[in-house]
């Protein structure tokens, strides 16, 4: 039987930020899925408050080099590595100077406020991901996207790669977490999705506000399976959960998520025949 294979999407991972909730998940999963038979990839941004010398980072130049168009604007990908020796596992970063330069990650440290290219920073994350992905020729069985920011990866996948090969039978699954931005990105974010190809009924749930929800519920709609990541969620998002009627971990405290990710995996990969 084959080894499956589980790409890691999350937009903070320890110890490469201050520790979050989020980023003990992105650094602890992959590691334990790994070690119980699995083959993984793992993705996180590059932001520019990530110390590069400390963490060891340095450029993968095969894989970089590609410009890719965002609001009909070229931006260069930069795709860096670091190793994490005492797990023997990678993380491989997505960088771009003008998106992901800046000392903060998401909001702008004199301000508090999030940052208004936040829509465009997310997009060129999660196309960065699947590009690189194909560079890599590494044909990944289940996604697995953590915290807001990856949100738009499920809508990516099965709408902007729907005749590439490479992505055609992949499962993608969402841990969805408390990790609420406040108001909404922004005001021409439909316009920038609808530029890559995107009509509104893909973009129904985003058409009337691109609030956190509305972020959510669109990674939801597109999404194959999905993960309480928080102990407590929006009561809106879990009618919404509940709607869908996909398939649906609740949530799994730290001495249980490991086995209970894995088993949702092999249960997703089974119906889907990977592993039968």
């Amino acid at each position: 039987m084959k080894k499956a294979k589980v790409l890691f999407v999350s937009q903070d991972i320890t110890p490469y930020l201050d520790e979050t909730y989020v980023g003990k998940i992105g650094r602890r999963l992959p590691q334990g899925i790994q070690e119980r038979g699995k083959e993984i990839r793992t993705f996180m941004p590059k932001y520019g408050s990530i110390n590069e010398r400390r963490h060891q980072l340095h450029e993968v130049i095969r894989l970089s080099g590609m410009n890719m168009v965002i609001n009909d604007v070229d931006h260069p990908l930069i795709i860096k590595v670091a190793s994490i020796p005492t797990a023997r596992m990678q993380v491989y970063f997505i960088d771009n100077e003008e998106y992901f330069g800046r000392k903060a990650m998401l909001t702008d440290k004199t301000s508090g406020k999030y940052f208004d290219d936040n829509d465009e920073r997310a997009m060129f994350f999660v196309r960065g991901v699947a590009e690189t992905v194909k560079k890599l020729g590494w044909q990944p069985d289940i996604i697995h996207c953590h915290g807001w920011f990856t949100s738009l990866m499920p809508l990516y996948i099965k709408k902007y790669y729907p005749e590439d090969p490479l992505f055609a039978d992949t499962k993608i699954v969402v841990s969805l977490y408390d990790d609420e931005f406040p108001k909404t990105l922004n005001k021409k974010f439909m316009e920038k999705l609808a530029f890559d190809g995107f009509n509104k009924k893909d973009l129904k749930l985003l058409s009337e506000e691109s609030s956190h929800i509305n972020m959510i519920k669109q990674s939801i709609e597109f999404a194959d399976g999905i993960i309480q990541g928080s102990e407590k969620l929006n009561p809106e998002i879990e009618k919404f959960i509940k709607k869908s009627a996909k398939p649906f971990l609740s949530y799994k405290n730290e001495l249980e998520y490991m086995d209970a990710f894995n088993e949702f995996y092999d249960e997703m990969l089974e119906e889907a025949k990977v592993l039968s």
